[in-house]
């Protein structure tokens, strides 16, 4: 088989697997950019009453299922370390097992199995309460080890793609810039925002800002980018809620109406202890579209309000 045709085999097979797991997960199944080919489903250990979800997200490379397992990344703050460590294992010996066939399928009952066991290992040994994930409106904080681990997984041999990977030497940290917090009844908002290009620079500011021991310790890093590829005319683009529902995805609609991109912001949440309400998603987005005008993504703080609401303060000290 010729390039081309393997080519259009892949491309049949990948039709065939999105329409089979479109009609087997429903609601669950979400397309995210279909040109692009990122689709995103939600796995959790019941689906009445889910005690453990994750987000697994993939991108569905040219040459899958015939020669590379598919890009990918799995979504939950609580997934870390060994549990990370064995559920990557399992999906790589996956894939290894049914090379050159789709694998989603498996992957996702992979995840639900996985998720089961830890259900059941917490029903026995009682719960973990470490690990308990709640929004500001369920009126409890995160513990420490709830901080997100964004180191993303990969599989597969060295030729393998993957979304998030270990940075390579030749990738350059952009420049990270610190806007101005904003503070409401005790809880603090700071944006943090940088240049990227490549999902591998993404990562490498996010790594960096970990670094600080004070953005580590926030209840919330909520994030957004968007990278404009040239050559597809289309855009990479991701979020993240880190436990605060709909944030980040808030947050990536305010960067898509203000049509900014290769640009990532990261908006920190210190909790203060009350109960914000809306007033939270309001803070996360003014101060969002405050380090973009800041930083010239954005000319005026007019043509920000087009995402609703106004910016709590206006700054023109900076010389345009």
């Amino acid at each position: 088989m010729d390039t081309s045709e393997e080519h259009n085999s892949d491309l049949q097979s990948q039709i065939e697997e999105i329409e089979a797991l479109s009609s087997i997960y429903g609601d669950e199944w979400c397309v995210i950019d279909e040109a692009a080919r990122i689709f995103c489903i939600k796995v959790s250990d019941d689906t009445q009453q889910p005690k453990w979800t994750v987000c697994l997200q993939i991108i569905l490379t040219p040459d899958y299922p015939s020669s590379a397992p598919p890009i990918y990344q799995i979504n939950a703050t609580w997934l870390r370390g060994q549990d990370r460590m064995s559920l990557s294992n399992s999906l790589e010996e996956l894939y290894v097992e049914n090379a050159g066939e789709s694998i989603l399928y498996l992957w996702v009952e992979k995840i639900r199995e996985f998720l089961v066991e830890k259900s059941l290992s917490e029903a026995t040994d009682g719960p973990d309460t470490g690990k308990t994930m709640t929004t500001e409106e369920e009126g409890q904080d995160y513990g420490e080890d709830d901080l997100p681990d964004y180191n993303m997984l990969k599989i597969g041999t060295s030729q393998s793609a993957y979304l998030f990977s270990n940075v390579s030497d030749d990738e350059e940290l952009p420049p990270i810039k610190h806007g101005e917090p904003i503070t409401d009844r005790r809880s603090t908002f700071q944006p943090h925002l940088a240049p990227v290009v490549t999902p591998k620079q993404v990562q490498l500011v996010l790594n960096k800002l970990y670094e600080n021991k004070k953005i580590a310790s926030a209840t919330h890093n909520i994030y957004a980018y968007r990278i404009y590829c040239e050559d597809k005319n289309s855009f990479l683009q991701d979020c993240e809620d880190d436990g605060e529902t709909a944030a980040g995805g808030r947050l990536l609609h305010l960067l898509q109406i203000l049509d900014v991109r290769n640009v990532l912001v990261v908006v920190s949440r210190w909790y203060g202890g009350i109960l914000l309400g809306p007033d939270r998603f309001k803070h996360i987005n003014n101060c969002a579209r405050n380090i973009l005008i800041q930083e010239g993504y954005t000319d005026t703080s007019e043509e920000a309000s087009k995402a609703g609401g106004k910016n709590k303060r206006s700054k023109s000290k900076k010389a345009k």
